[in-house]
């Protein structure tokens, strides 16, 4: 049985930083690609950032670039998410997702974490 479990979330103030964790069980973890996507209230889910298998290839939304850094530990089977100069914008549900492929896309994913909330108050 394959499993995404996030971590990392919380409430922070604007400018501040978060870095999500997300932990896979039950599949070789190096088999796949690793994304992050993020839902806010009444929006659609949306890409922030995706990593090759070994780490070689990034993805980042373009309005995320600079702020936001996505890696990965094969060792550890773990991917993570680092959020720098949080805006109240961010505040979403944020999302792990694994893909046997490339593919920065919600429709994509092969498998999905229950999500972590983050909150940036102003």
């Amino acid at each position: 049985q394959v499993q995404l479990v996030e971590s990392g979330g919380g409430l922070v103030q604007a400018g501040g930083s978060l870095r999500l964790s997300c932990a896979l069980s039950g599949r070789t973890f190096s088999d796949y690609s690793m994304a992050w996507f993020r839902q806010a209230p009444g929006k659609e889910r949306e890409f922030v950032a995706a990593i090759s298998r070994v780490g070689i290839r990034t993805s980042y939304a373009d309005s995320l670039k600079g702020r936001f850094t996505i890696s990965r530990d094969n060792a550890k089977n773990m991917v993570f998410l680092q959020m720098n100069s949080l805006k109240p914008e961010d505040t979403a549900r944020y999302y792990c997702a694994a893909d046997a492929q490339f593919r920065p896309s919600p429709r994509a994913q092969d498998y999905w974490g229950q999500g972590t909330q983050v909150i940036v108050s102003s």
